[in-house]
């Protein structure tokens, strides 16, 4: 395969080319050239898009597509498609499904599901049998047949000793411990964040400090045994201060926030939608210019859509009994966008490859060509036509999003939104 993208701005902090506009040529998956002209020939697929921006391909690495046993919800293959059309080109899958991805054999189910597919999904293990918090999985079988990490999803992990031998053990072959923010003792049945909203609206609430005491919990545990820890969807304030004043002691310790607790508050909960209803849950609008200011000053690793595709059966229903969750690839970009700029939005969606181990590389002539197209200055509004996954809860409908993703180049593949 042959391509030559035309006029394209490189936005690629670790290449010589960063924000230049050039020509890219990629043959049999590698860039072959970077010029400020190339000229086309009849065997080459030129790709001329309006102002086409290019960077490093884009990570997520908290993806939910419901295969095997939830299809309905969303399968691997329409999943993979929703990816690519949204700039991703490689994402990580947690173990939320049924069964449950808690041994070397799921492991391999997924990664044989994705064969072939422009795009690179990286497993995630179960960190306990069945996600149920009571034994550890096969972490080191799994590790070798592929998974990036090992992950409860959104299960904190209540036995302080099992998280202790979790990360006594993965030390032996470089394993990534993944710990949900979540005390349930204390959130015990709430549904959003407790604070004045909640109490206005009659909605029981979770504390932000259930997700704090969860953290420094964890931390302490974390310096204690050494290891590596990755806590995924931060929600408030004081967490990124942990995480912050963890970091200055030198701890492995690594996090993410949900693009929807960046940009959400616990304010749009007045119409009671239950695509708003999400764990965690939106928070102040303290909380989330915190989230912001940690992103920019790296204390965050980097964003998530938390893509999580729940049937319509469990999400249009009354608030208490709807599920958590929201769909969230199609817009990650354009929101992200609106609040970070072109150069720390690439840099946000893809930093956490570093802490995931997912190869890459620059935009260099001679290296793999893993690229995601873009137009970071389409303005648009996110409606349900653009919703491309099977189901429907999105908690950025409606909402004014600034970029639009084109599309990816991967694994040997285009893949250009329609």
């Amino acid at each position: 395969m042959k391509i030559l993208l035309k006029s394209a701005t490189i936005v690629d902090a670790s290449s010589k080319h960063h924000l230049k506009k050039r020509d890219v040529l990629i043959e049999n998956s590698k860039i072959s050239k970077i010029a400020a002209t190339i000229p086309s020939s009849e065997k080459v697929k030129e790709i001329s898009l309006k102002n086409l921006h290019i960077s490093q391909g884009w990570f997520d690495s908290s993806v939910s597509f419901g295969e095997p046993g939830f299809e309905e919800r969303e399968t691997i293959e329409n999943g993979l498609k929703t990816a690519a059309y949204s700039g991703f080109t490689s994402v990580a899958v947690n173990a939320n499904s049924f069964p449950i991805t808690d041994s070397k054999g799921h492991i391999k189910f997924l990664k044989s599901k994705a064969e072939g597919n422009a795009v690179s999904l990286y497993p995630i293990g179960a960190l306990t049998v069945g996600s149920k918090g009571t034994d550890l999985a096969e972490l080191y079988d799994m590790r070798n047949e592929g998974a990036v990490s090992f992950y409860d999803y959104k299960n904190p992990i209540a036995n302080a000793n099992l998280l202790k031998i979790a990360l006594q053990y993965t030390q032996n072959f470089d394993g990534l411990v993944q710990s949900f923010p979540f005390e349930k003792s204390v959130a015990r049945n709430g549904m959003v964040n407790e604070e004045v909203n909640s109490t206005r609206l009659g909605l029981k609430g979770i504390p932000a400090l259930s997700e704090e005491l969860q953290i420094i919990r964890d931390l302490y545990i974390l310096e204690y045994t050494g290891g590596k820890l990755h806590i995924p969807t931060i929600s408030t304030k004081k967490s990124v201060e942990l995480i912050r004043d963890a970091k200055k002691k030198g701890l492995k310790a690594t996090c993410s926030v949900a693009i929807f607790n960046l940009i959400l508050t616990d304010d749009v909960l007045e119409e009671f939608d239950t695509n708003y209803k999400l764990l965690p849950p939106l928070r102040t609008k303290e909380d989330t210019k915190a989230l912001l200011k940690g992103l920019k000053d790296g204390t965050i690793d980097g964003i998530t859509s938390d893509h999580n595709p729940i049937d319509v059966e469990h999400k249009k229903t009354e608030f208490d009994h709807a599920h958590f969750g929201s769909i969230g690839l199609e817009g990650c970009f354009g929101a992200l966008n609106m609040v970070l700029g072109i150069e720390q939005s690439v840099n946000a969606l893809t930093s956490l490859k570093k802490t995931f181990k997912i190869p890459s590389e620059k935009i260099e002539e001679g290296n793999r060509a893993e690229l995601t197209l873009f137009n970071p200055d389409e303005t648009w509004k996110f409606a349900e036509k653009d919703i491309l996954s099977t189901s429907k809860n999105a908690a950025l409908l409606g909402s004014k999003l600034k970029g639009k993703p084109y599309g990816i180049v991967s694994n040997n593949q285009l893949v250009l939104n329609k």
